[in-house]
Protein backbone atom coordinates (compact mmCIF):
# COMPACT_ATOMS: atom_id res chain seq x y z
CA UNK A 1 0.00 0.00 0.00
CA UNK A 2 3.05 2.25 -0.04
CA UNK A 3 3.10 2.56 -3.81
CA UNK A 4 3.32 6.10 -5.18
CA UNK A 5 0.11 7.67 -6.48
CA UNK A 6 1.32 7.41 -10.07
CA UNK A 7 1.33 3.61 -9.73
CA UNK A 8 -2.47 3.36 -9.85
CA UNK A 9 -3.42 1.68 -13.09
CA UNK A 10 -6.67 0.10 -11.95
CA UNK A 11 -7.76 -2.84 -9.85
CA UNK A 12 -6.42 -6.20 -10.94
CA UNK A 13 -8.43 -8.40 -13.27
CA UNK A 14 -8.73 -10.98 -10.47
CA UNK A 15 -10.14 -8.54 -7.88
CA UNK A 16 -13.80 -9.39 -8.35
CA UNK A 17 -13.22 -13.14 -8.94
CA UNK A 18 -11.25 -13.16 -5.68
CA UNK A 19 -14.26 -11.87 -3.75
CA UNK A 20 -16.56 -14.37 -5.44
CA UNK A 21 -14.25 -17.19 -4.36
CA UNK A 22 -13.88 -15.73 -0.86
CA UNK A 23 -17.66 -15.63 -0.51
CA UNK A 24 -17.73 -19.36 -1.29
CA UNK A 25 -14.82 -20.40 0.91
CA UNK A 26 -14.95 -18.05 3.95
CA UNK A 27 -12.00 -19.94 5.34
CA UNK A 28 -8.91 -18.49 7.00
CA UNK A 29 -6.62 -21.14 5.55
CA UNK A 30 -7.93 -20.42 2.04
CA UNK A 31 -7.45 -16.70 2.55
CA UNK A 32 -3.86 -17.18 3.69
CA UNK A 33 -3.17 -19.30 0.62
CA UNK A 34 -4.57 -16.53 -1.59
CA UNK A 35 -3.31 -13.51 0.36
CA UNK A 36 -0.77 -12.61 -2.36
CA UNK A 37 -3.58 -12.47 -4.92
CA UNK A 38 -5.65 -10.23 -2.60
CA UNK A 39 -2.74 -7.86 -1.99
CA UNK A 40 -1.75 -7.67 -5.66
CA UNK A 41 -5.20 -7.28 -7.21
CA UNK A 42 -7.21 -5.55 -4.45
CA UNK A 43 -5.33 -4.09 -1.50
CA UNK A 44 -2.33 -2.69 -3.35
CA UNK A 45 -4.42 -1.02 -6.08
CA UNK A 46 -6.87 0.34 -3.49
CA UNK A 47 -4.02 1.97 -1.58
CA UNK A 48 -2.63 3.44 -4.80
CA UNK A 49 -6.10 4.69 -5.74
CA UNK A 50 -6.53 6.50 -2.41
CA UNK A 51 -3.10 8.09 -2.72
CA UNK A 52 -3.83 9.20 -6.28
CA UNK A 53 -7.28 10.53 -5.41
CA UNK A 54 -5.85 12.42 -2.44
CA UNK A 55 -3.35 14.10 -4.74
CA UNK A 56 -6.05 14.90 -7.28
CA UNK A 57 -8.26 16.46 -4.60
CA UNK A 58 -5.40 18.64 -3.39
CA UNK A 59 -4.62 19.73 -6.96
CA UNK A 60 -8.26 20.63 -7.64
CA UNK A 61 -8.99 22.24 -4.27
CA UNK A 62 -11.46 19.57 -3.17
CA UNK A 63 -11.70 19.06 0.62
CA UNK A 64 -11.31 15.28 0.75
CA UNK A 65 -8.24 13.68 2.28
CA UNK A 66 -7.06 10.17 2.96
CA UNK A 67 -4.10 7.82 3.02
CA UNK A 68 -3.80 4.10 2.36
CA UNK A 69 -3.23 3.55 6.08
CA UNK A 70 -6.12 5.65 7.41
CA UNK A 71 -8.76 5.20 4.70
CA UNK A 72 -9.02 1.48 3.92
CA UNK A 73 -11.38 -0.75 5.86
CA UNK A 74 -10.10 -4.12 7.05
CA UNK A 75 -11.24 -7.21 5.18
CA UNK A 76 -11.66 -9.09 8.46
CA UNK A 77 -15.15 -8.86 9.93
CA UNK A 78 -15.72 -8.12 13.61
CA UNK A 79 -17.74 -11.18 14.60
CA UNK A 80 -17.55 -10.80 18.38
CA UNK A 81 -21.19 -9.75 18.79
CA UNK A 82 -22.54 -10.79 15.39
CA UNK A 83 -24.80 -13.73 14.59
CA UNK A 84 -23.03 -14.00 11.23
CA UNK A 85 -19.67 -15.55 12.06
CA UNK A 86 -18.17 -15.46 8.56
CA UNK A 87 -14.63 -14.13 9.06
CA UNK A 88 -14.22 -12.06 5.88
CA UNK A 89 -15.99 -9.25 4.08
CA UNK A 90 -16.67 -9.95 0.42
CA UNK A 91 -15.94 -6.41 -0.75
CA UNK A 92 -13.26 -3.74 -0.43
CA UNK A 93 -14.04 -0.28 0.87
CA UNK A 94 -12.25 2.94 1.70
CA UNK A 95 -13.33 6.36 2.92
CA UNK A 96 -11.99 9.91 2.66
CA UNK A 97 -13.05 12.92 4.77
CA UNK A 98 -11.99 16.53 5.36
CA UNK A 99 -9.62 15.50 8.16
CA UNK A 100 -8.65 12.14 6.71
CA UNK A 101 -10.12 10.25 9.68
CA UNK A 102 -12.95 7.78 9.21
CA UNK A 103 -15.08 9.32 11.98
CA UNK A 104 -15.29 12.82 10.49
CA UNK A 105 -18.82 13.54 9.15
CA UNK A 106 -19.09 14.20 5.43
CA UNK A 107 -17.33 11.58 3.37
CA UNK A 108 -16.37 10.03 0.06
CA UNK A 109 -16.60 6.23 -0.04
CA UNK A 110 -15.62 3.66 -2.66
CA UNK A 111 -17.03 0.14 -2.70
CA UNK A 112 -15.58 -2.68 -4.82
CA UNK A 113 -17.69 -5.85 -4.92
CA UNK A 114 -18.83 -8.47 -7.45
CA UNK A 115 -22.49 -7.54 -7.02
CA UNK A 116 -21.79 -3.90 -7.88
CA UNK A 117 -19.14 -1.22 -7.49
CA UNK A 118 -19.98 2.35 -6.59
CA UNK A 119 -18.76 5.62 -5.13
CA UNK A 120 -20.80 7.51 -2.54
CA UNK A 121 -20.62 10.89 -0.87
CA UNK A 122 -22.53 12.63 1.87
CA UNK A 123 -23.42 12.09 5.51
CA UNK A 124 -23.79 8.48 6.58
CA UNK A 125 -25.12 7.22 9.93
CA UNK A 126 -25.14 10.60 11.66
CA UNK A 127 -25.38 10.80 15.42
CA UNK A 128 -28.82 11.94 16.67
CA UNK A 129 -27.66 15.51 17.40
CA UNK A 130 -26.00 15.72 14.00
CA UNK A 131 -29.06 14.43 12.19
CA UNK A 132 -31.26 16.89 14.10
CA UNK A 133 -28.95 19.75 13.07
CA UNK A 134 -29.07 18.67 9.43
CA UNK A 135 -32.85 18.51 9.50
CA UNK A 136 -33.07 21.91 11.18
CA UNK A 137 -30.92 23.38 8.40
CA UNK A 138 -33.40 22.04 5.83
CA UNK A 139 -36.34 23.55 7.72
CA UNK A 140 -34.62 26.88 8.39
CA UNK A 141 -33.36 27.40 4.83
CA UNK A 142 -35.57 25.43 2.43
CA UNK A 143 -34.57 27.48 -0.61
CA UNK A 144 -30.90 26.89 0.07
CA UNK A 145 -31.64 23.20 0.42
CA UNK A 146 -33.56 23.21 -2.85
CA UNK A 147 -30.74 25.03 -4.63
CA UNK A 148 -28.32 22.38 -3.37
CA UNK A 149 -30.66 19.60 -4.50
CA UNK A 150 -30.98 21.22 -7.92
CA UNK A 151 -27.19 21.27 -8.27
CA UNK A 152 -27.12 17.56 -7.52
CA UNK A 153 -29.88 16.88 -10.04
CA UNK A 154 -27.95 18.71 -12.75
CA UNK A 155 -25.13 16.24 -12.12
CA UNK A 156 -27.57 13.29 -12.26
CA UNK A 157 -27.23 12.70 -8.53
CA UNK A 158 -30.11 11.98 -6.14
CA UNK A 159 -30.41 11.13 -2.46
CA UNK A 160 -30.20 7.41 -1.85
CA UNK A 161 -33.71 6.38 -0.74
CA UNK A 162 -32.61 3.23 1.09
CA UNK A 163 -31.94 5.31 4.21
CA UNK A 164 -35.49 6.70 4.38
CA UNK A 165 -37.79 6.26 7.37
CA UNK A 166 -41.29 4.98 6.69
CA UNK A 167 -42.78 7.93 8.57
CA UNK A 168 -41.65 11.57 8.84
CA UNK A 169 -39.75 12.45 12.03
CA UNK A 170 -41.17 14.82 14.62
CA UNK A 171 -39.22 17.71 13.09
CA UNK A 172 -41.45 17.43 10.03
CA UNK A 173 -44.68 18.33 11.86
CA UNK A 174 -46.45 21.11 9.96
CA UNK A 175 -44.41 20.67 6.76
CA UNK A 176 -46.42 19.78 3.64
CA UNK A 177 -43.80 20.13 0.89
CA UNK A 178 -43.12 16.70 -0.58
CA UNK A 179 -39.46 17.37 -1.34
CA UNK A 180 -38.73 18.61 2.17
CA UNK A 181 -40.63 15.75 3.78
CA UNK A 182 -38.67 13.23 1.71
CA UNK A 183 -35.39 14.80 2.80
CA UNK A 184 -36.38 14.98 6.46
CA UNK A 185 -37.18 11.25 6.46
CA UNK A 186 -33.60 10.38 5.52
CA UNK A 187 -31.39 8.90 8.25
CA UNK A 188 -28.33 9.17 6.04
CA UNK A 189 -28.05 11.84 3.36
CA UNK A 190 -26.00 10.20 0.64
CA UNK A 191 -25.64 10.27 -3.15
CA UNK A 192 -24.20 7.38 -5.14
CA UNK A 193 -22.40 7.00 -8.44
CA UNK A 194 -22.21 3.53 -10.01
CA UNK A 195 -18.83 2.32 -11.20
CA UNK A 196 -18.65 -0.11 -14.09
CA UNK A 197 -16.37 -3.14 -14.06
CA UNK A 198 -14.53 -1.56 -16.97
CA UNK A 199 -13.87 1.68 -15.11
CA UNK A 200 -12.45 0.07 -11.96
CA UNK A 201 -9.75 -1.68 -14.01
CA UNK A 202 -8.26 1.51 -15.44
CA UNK A 203 -6.45 4.66 -14.24
CA UNK A 204 -9.41 6.81 -15.31
CA UNK A 205 -11.17 5.79 -12.10
CA UNK A 206 -9.31 8.59 -10.30
CA UNK A 207 -10.64 11.36 -12.55
CA UNK A 208 -14.12 9.77 -12.52
CA UNK A 209 -14.21 9.85 -8.72
CA UNK A 210 -12.68 13.32 -8.55
CA UNK A 211 -15.47 14.54 -10.81
CA UNK A 212 -18.04 12.81 -8.62
CA UNK A 213 -16.66 14.50 -5.49
CA UNK A 214 -16.86 17.88 -7.22
CA UNK A 215 -20.47 17.19 -8.22
CA UNK A 216 -21.37 16.15 -4.66
CA UNK A 217 -19.65 19.15 -3.06
CA UNK A 218 -22.88 21.20 -2.72
CA UNK A 219 -24.28 18.47 -0.47
CA UNK A 220 -21.08 18.27 1.56
CA UNK A 221 -20.93 22.05 1.99
CA UNK A 222 -24.59 22.19 3.05
CA UNK A 223 -24.08 19.47 5.65
CA UNK A 224 -20.83 20.89 7.01
CA UNK A 225 -22.50 24.26 7.47
CA UNK A 226 -25.42 22.60 9.26
CA UNK A 227 -23.12 20.69 11.62
CA UNK A 228 -20.89 23.69 12.33
CA UNK A 229 -23.31 24.78 15.06
CA UNK A 230 -22.39 21.65 17.02
CA UNK A 231 -18.65 22.24 16.98
CA UNK A 232 -18.48 24.03 20.39
CA UNK A 233 -20.10 20.94 21.94
CA UNK A 234 -17.28 18.78 20.61
CA UNK A 235 -14.58 20.64 22.51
Amino acid sequence: MSKPASSFTGFGDKALPFFRALDFHQDRAWFQENRDLYEAHVLGPLGAFIAALNEACIAQGLPMRGTPKSSIFRIHRDVRFAKDKRPFKTHAGAVMTRSGTKSDPGLFYIHIAPEGCFAAAGFYDLEPKQLAAFRQAIIAAPERFRAMSASLSEADLAFDPQWSLKRPPREAVGIDDADLLAALKLKSIVVRHPLTETSIHGPGLVSECTGFIASALPLLDFGWAALAALEPERS
